[in-house]
């Protein structure tokens, strides 16, 4: 059965704390937990306040499928990083089989 592992590099550029870098990562992992049937977690400690690593993992019986929701979850991440002053600085994306 297909697993598609997905990470998103984040730029935060407006935090000034630890506090606005985990608002933001809060944010958009609710919005991305409850927007698609994925599992989310951060990937980076929250070292550096400007920057965090997500890593989004889905599975399903078919490939297509998982290619069709990994490029859907990258343009909604896009975006709704941009709404919470962040910028998708990377992404990359693989199939593990199992």
């Amino acid at each position: 059965m297909p697993v598609a592992q997905l990470t998103l590099e984040l730029r935060i550029e407006h935090a000034q704390s630890l506090k606005d870098r985990r608002q933001v990562v809060r944010s958009l992992k609710d919005q991305l937990k409850q927007g698609f049937n994925i599992s989310v977690a951060e990937m980076d400690e929250a070292v550096t306040w400007q920057s965090a690593t997500l890593g989004v993992v889905a599975i399903s019986r078919s490939r297509e499928y998982l290619h069709g929701l990994v490029e859907e979850v990258e343009r909604a991440t896009r975006r709704m990083a941009n709404e919470l002053g962040a910028d998708l600085a990377d992404s990359f994306w693989e199939f593990l089989e199992s």
